[in-house]
């Protein structure tokens, strides 16, 4: 079949230089690639003129909501990917990784992003920074929609994740993309853009697929475009270096090879559950994917006291390891995604086997490879480097498959500096259950890993593992590994968008924003505030309470209510030598009498207190004292309506301050309210 590109509007076969793809499993060709005649500078242009225009048009809740509907609808067609992808050499659970762990990723990021971010076009990002004495000159920063493109240039590896992981937050942001996917697998990526396409839920223009070369793309770039890399640290480098790239300061965001490490405690003993628990995860790591995941591990770290141990049972393991087509059943491991990768896992081998000695596997090992052609296949191998602190090879050199080395280590100091040897990784594990020995580990080899598994008995039913990212936590590293980020919740989204400090008086930024700002002129009206629907409600819109002095009955019956009988309430001998000097109210008195008193009684729009964050108590209040609240409507979230939904909604973010008889601030908080509207 033809491996299509989708670019400005329309499905490109390419002009003749063709690149034949063959099934890992088979041999056969399943598939051709071509780019040759595509006008790079169009795509380019394409995505800025069509696709930009419309994504930031949209409200970041509802580009969430279409990548939502996006999700649901490839979870719905997700069997044809699985029959596709089993063709690279790919397990079902391979597959799943790849596949569903994509398609939750996207769906991840947009329920983070309707949850944790304002219904705008663009995030309003911190709290306000008052920059005079008196607050009427303020800053806040912003974060707004690059004006670009974000090019992203994918690895064989993961096909359907390594795309949906990183246009998620780039649409989210309001920027398109250009999607690269590696040639070798870039037939799964096109089963499923065919099919994003087909839907019609992303708007045209925010999504091009590049199936071959990208000739002159990068050339085409300015410094509203992202480039992010996930690959080779050669090809890295070399694309970072484009002179393009340098000239415009274009962000460059490289994840490349790293030499992952997992570090066995001194501690565990044999029958421990960690001793069986690190046995699995390494072999685990070997075999899923075939070892083809750039969180794999490469680097298996064990004191050198239970070196031997660790070697046998990870040789009893690999030893029940199955190769051959995944849909036979029994079958534990399928192949690498070619023959060409097959040689260079051999050569690397090869070079490795300079300085440490095998151990299991290895290039000239005899396998039996069930129902498939043994050409790209490569047999689960484990090496052995006695003096890792000597022998660098382990340390530079990744046999991208299914290989790990044995390091013998003999303090926890030493155990430290192997792990950093590897110059920079993905991902580092410990397997340990001493929260000494893991505190020590873990905080003295962390500059060296962008995230850090701990594993034992106590979290193991429920942990993801040492190869697996999550769309919460930030994925990348430093050094070799790339020195990038990707993932880690909302900091992905910001990555696409401009960030920019804007400065003026409360008032303005208020009407830049959409948010009260302390200090900023706020408008009151006849008509309550909780009587108005979502959609008449201002912002800066305020109520300013009657007032009401606290009684000592008030402390009493409050106290006897909660059954809080702090001293601070209740003695007045305790308090006259305390913080307070003298009895005060409670402060959860303080925000129920508060609510008492800005609370219309009836019924209306406002259906339902929905949190309140933020609460600070400022000065105390004692009794005699006489309170009073100023309600002011600071932030409006306008919600999605859901199919069993009676009613439009809202949510109203209020800001509460109370005040003493003196005008000093004694609390200040934000309620959330969910508000009916009309406009729907």
């Amino acid at each position: 079949m033809k491996t299509s590109s989708y670019v400005y509007g329309q499905w490109f076969d390419g002009q003749g230089n063709t690149v034949e793809v063959k099934s890992s499993l088979t041999g056969e060709v399943i598939s051709l690639v071509d780019s040759s005649g595509m006008d790079f500078s169009e795509v380019v242009g394409y995505a800025k003129r069509v696709g930009g225009k419309k994504l930031r048009e949209m409200t970041v809740h509802e580009r969430a909501e279409a990548l939502k509907a996006l999700g649901l609808y490839l979870l719905e067609n997700k069997a044809k990917y699985y029959q596709v992808s089993h063709q690279s050499g790919a397990t079902k659970a391979d597959s799943w990784v790849d596949i569903e762990g994509g398609i939750g990723t996207m769906l991840s990021y947009s329920s983070l992003a309707r949850r944790e971010l304002p219904n705008e076009t663009f995030i309003v990002e911190g709290d306000i920074e008052v920059l005079s004495k008196h607050g009427s000159f303020v800053g806040q920063h912003i974060l707004t929609s690059k004006l670009g493109v974000s090019v992203h240039i994918n690895a064989f590896n993961f096909p359907c994740w390594g795309m949906l992981e990183k246009i998620a937050p780039s649409l989210l942001a309001g920027v398109p993309v250009i999607v690269k996917p590696a040639t070798a697998t870039a037939y799964v990526t096109y089963a499923m853009v065919r099919d994003i396409i087909a839907s019609g839920l992303l708007p045209e223009g925010a999504l091009q697929l590049i199936s071959g070369r990208t000739g002159d793309l990068l050339e085409h770039l300015d410094e509203q475009d992202v480039v992010t890399f996930t690959g080779s640290a050669v090809t890295g480098q070399m694309l970072k270096g484009h002179p393009n790239i340098a000239a415009n300061n274009i962000p460059f965001n490289m994840e490349a090879d790293s030499l992952n490490c997992s570090i066995l405690g001194e501690s565990v003993e044999k029958d421990d559950p960690e001793f069986d628990l690190f046995i699995k995860e390494v072999v685990r790591e070997m075999t899923v994917k075939a070892g083809q995941k750039c969180t794999a591990i490469r680097r298996t770290i064990v004191p050198a006291s239970k070196i031997d141990m660790v070697q046998a049972a990870l040789i009893a393991r690999l030893e029940k390891v199955t190769l051959g087509d995944p849909s036979v059943e029994g079958v534990r491991m399928g192949s690498l995604v070619g023959t060409d990768q097959r040689e260079d896992v051999s050569q690397q081998v090869a070079k490795l086997l300079k300085t440490c000695d095998l151990v299991f596997g290895g290039n000239d090992a005899e396998f039996e490879v069930i129902s498939a052609k043994p050409d790209a296949f490569y047999p689960p191998t484990l090496l052995r480097c006695n003096t890792p602190l000597t022998d660098n090879s382990p340390h530079e050199i990744e046999a991208f498959g299914p290989v790990t080395t044995l390091m013998p280590y003999n303090s926890l100091e030493e155990a430290i500096a192997i792990a950093k040897l590897g110059k920079g990784s993905l991902v580092g594990s410990v397997i340990s259950y001493d929260n000494d020995e893991i505190k020590q580990l873990v905080l003295n080899a962390a500059s060296y890993h962008g995230r850090m598994l701990v594993l034992n008995r106590d979290c193991a039913k429920e942990s993801t593992g040492h190869g697996s990212p999550l769309a919460v936590l930030v994925h990348g590293g430093p050094g070799r590994a790339g020195g990038g980020e990707e993932l880690g919740g909302l900091r992905a989204i910001k990555h696409y968008m401009q960030r920019t400090a804007i400065q003026g008086s409360p008032t303005t930024l208020m009407a830049i924003t959409n948010e009260y700002v302390k200090g900023a002129q706020t408008v009151s009206f006849d008509k309550h505030p909780f009587r108005k629907y979502f959609d008449e409600l201002m912002i800066g819109e305020s109520l300013t309470t009657h007032r009401r002095t606290v009684t000592e009955a008030d402390i009493v019956n409050f106290g006897c209510l909660s059954g809080d009988h702090f001293y601070a309430h209740f003695d007045e001998t305790a308090v006259e030598d305390s913080f307070f000097g003298k009895r005060v109210a409670h402060g959860y008195f303080l925000i129920s009498a508060a609510a008492g008193m800005f609370v219309d009684p009836g019924k209306g729009p406002v259906i339902a207190n929905y949190g309140l964050e933020n609460l600070r108590f400022i000065e105390p209040v004692g009794i005699g004292d006489t309170i009073q609240v100023k309600l002011t409507a600071k932030r409006k979230i306008k919600k999605a309506k859901r199919p069993d939904d009676k009613t439009a909604t809202g949510v109203v973010v209020w800001n509460v301050e109370i005040y003493n008889q003196h005008e000093e601030m004694v609390a200040l908080y934000d309620i959330m309210t969910l508000v009916e509207r009309h406009d729907d």
